[in-house]
């Protein structure tokens, strides 16, 4: 097998899916058989090319036959086939438990039709965005994973989704038009957009145009990484969507962003004038991130702010542009990529099993499903970095990286690095200690027991968390416009709140006292890809050395910068390529 012919697959192979899926719009189960099988292969062709790198390094294949200058480059190295791999198993993972959350629901209003080719085309876009070889077809991944998200986000169509949705588009919008405007002036600087070539046309500019154009790259990719202050518009967009799509937006979306700054900052502007402004940018995002998370009462909302703040400990990474720094910002990447994508599948699954994501109106999740607090506590403590998980690993690279620079800036990141674990630390255990340790809320759940005994139908015991609040505002609304002359007390208000919530449940008026907020019983197609993932969280520990392995060797390809234009444009291009300030080193200081 020639090994360039996989690199277009997870490209191509999910784009011709996604129409075969459209075509099956009428067969549901050949749509999830069709989206299921193509995922497969890309995940197939990811690793494959990961293990064929090692081996003949950097895949490169010039699409339509153009000569790498005037067409398309597809660059499989050792960062875009490692991003890659686990962006892929991520996406079928998530895909696996959408398919059979719809299964589980049987909502034959729901948009099943659009969300597979959707979904099929977010994946190409992705794909596409890490094997680009130049800032234009970049943008095209970009544009294709983007237009994807602004569907996905606002299926169901409620009020909040649309609301959050809008924020999240005209976000996207503005940054898309402030990526094509640096394109733009790349391309009047340098004649080219293709990154092979940048790297020597770059350093012939002089600094002031050079740092104008690393500064109006930077911004876009920092918008589309949740770079703090253009992080806002997250918190408020991302817990609104569905939980899979939820999942894969905190996975993958923003790690493309992040991917596109280390590539840029190490090829095309290596020891850059920027790189103490990304160390006080990686600080702010670090610490107004796990701030916003500490604050919050609800899972959801707790984890898009800890998605914003561990941003910061990739850029530390960046900034510090040394073989250590960048070999572990690249593994943390891989791992916050898996752990933050587990989290939010986990929590979907607490929603539907108690009915909302509300820490105040949760309680005793862990003796009601003890299965899923492990799939909670697990992630989460990997996420806070509890040793011996790969989350600490990372992060000691990181600090390690930073007290070997020894500048007092990277010191005093390396200190907020710290403080920012132990607060992420408290916060997940404040929502385990909350939703899942403590007694159940006020709502309790003796109806899981009482439909049992009534031998109530398994559907219509099963209530959505969108259903559940908004029977519980209208018992709320009913209570107090009802109450007559006498004020009603609110103890009196929360029962009947109760009550009406439970009659929702159960499909029959329930006593106040034998109430609950849900009772279903969670899909095996659901937790099953939801295990496999938390499992997958924790092999990265086991396999941390040769990931580490793999992460320097990019690390140091990625700071030489001469094996990737070699590769794309041949020996000669390269000759007046010099490395970055740390390139000579890469090879012989990375950690052991």
């Amino acid at each position: 097998m020639e090994w360039p012919t996989l690199v277009p697959l997870p490209v191509l192979v999910p784009l011709a899916a996604a129409g075969l899926a459209l075509a099956l719009a009428r067969h549901r189960r050949a749509q999830a058989v069709v989206s299921v099988t193509a995922l497969t292969l890309v995940l197939a062709a990811a690793v494959a090319m990961l293990v064929a790198v090692q081996d003949v390094g950097t895949l490169v294949v010039t699409v339509g036959g153009w000569p790498s200058t005037a067409g398309i480059s597809l660059v499989a190295d050792q960062l875009a086939t490692l991003m890659l791999s686990i962006s892929s198993a991520v996406t079928l993972a998530v895909l696996v438990y959408s398919v059979a959350q719809g299964a589980a629901d049987g909502d034959d209003a729901a948009p099943v039709a659009i969300f597979h080719p959707t979904y099929l085309v977010l994946s190409a876009g992705v794909s596409n965005a890490f094997l680009s070889g130049d800032l234009f077809n970049l943008y095209v991944g970009f544009e294709m994973l983007l237009t994807a998200s602004f569907v996905l986000i606002t299926l169901g169509g409620t009020s909040e989704r649309i609301r959050a949705g809008s924020t999240y588009v005209v976000v996207s919008i503005a940054s898309s038009v402030v990526f094509l405007v640096a394109i733009g002036l790349v391309y009047a600087a340098t004649g080219t957009a293709n990154m092979a070539q940048l790297p020597e046309r770059l350093d012939a500019l002089p600094d002031d145009v050079r740092l104008a154009l690393q500064l109006a790259l930077l911004v876009a990719f920092g918008i589309k990484a949740a770079v703090f202050p253009l992080s806002a518009w997250l918190p408020d967009s991302y817990p609104t969507a569905p939980a899979p799509v939820t999942a894969v937006f905190a996975g993958l979306l923003t790690k493309v962003g992040v991917y596109a700054i280390i590539r840029t900052q190490t090829l095309l502007f290596p020891g850059g004038r920027l790189d103490d402004l990304l160390m006080v940018v990686a600080l702010a995002t670090m610490l107004v991130g796990i701030l916003g998370a500490v604050a919050q009462s609800d899972i959801k909302r707790l984890l898009s702010f800890t998605l914003v703040s561990h941003i910061g400990f990739m850029l530390l990474g960046v900034a510090l542009a040394t073989p250590l720094g960048l070999g572990a910002a690249i593994f943390y990447v891989v791992h916050h990529i898996t752990v933050q994508t587990t989290l939010f599948l986990v929590t979907g699954l607490v929603e539907r099993r108690g009915g909302t994501t509300s820490m105040d109106r949760l309680g005793g999740m862990a003796a009601l499903s003890p299965l899923l607090g492990v799939l909670f506590f697990v992630p989460a403590m990997n996420l806070a970095g509890i040793p011996p998980l790969s989350g600490f690993l990372g992060k000691v690279g990181l600090v390690q990286a930073g007290v070997q620079d020894g500048g007092w800036l990277p010191l005093v990141l390396v200190g907020a690095s710290v403080l920012t674990s132990l607060l992420t630390l408290y916060a997940v255990a404040k929502a385990w200690n909350r939703a899942f340790w403590s007694r159940p809320a006020t709502v309790g759940r003796e109806v899981d027991a009482r439909a049992r005994e009534e031998e109530v139908p398994a559907e219509s015991t099963a209530v959505t968390a969108v259903g559940a609040v908004s029977v519980r505002a209208a018992a709320a609304e009913r209570a107090r416009g009802t109450a007559g002359p006498r004020e009603r007390s609110a103890g009196e208000v929360q029962e009947e709140e109760d009550g009406m919530v439970a009659g929702a449940i159960t499909g029959s008026p329930v006593e106040p006292e034998h109430v609950s907020v849900d009772v279903r019983h969670l899909p095996a197609g659901m937790v099953a890809p939801t295990a496999a993932l938390v499992a997958l969280g924790v092999s990265l520990t086991f396999l941390a050395g040769p990931l580490l392995a793999v992460a320097d060797g990019a690390a140091a390809e990625l700071l030489e910068r001469r094996p990737y234009v070699v590769s794309v444009l041949g020996g000669e291009a390269a000759q007046a390529v010099t490395p970055g300030p740390a390139g000579e080193a890469g090879t012989s200081e990375a950690p052991p």
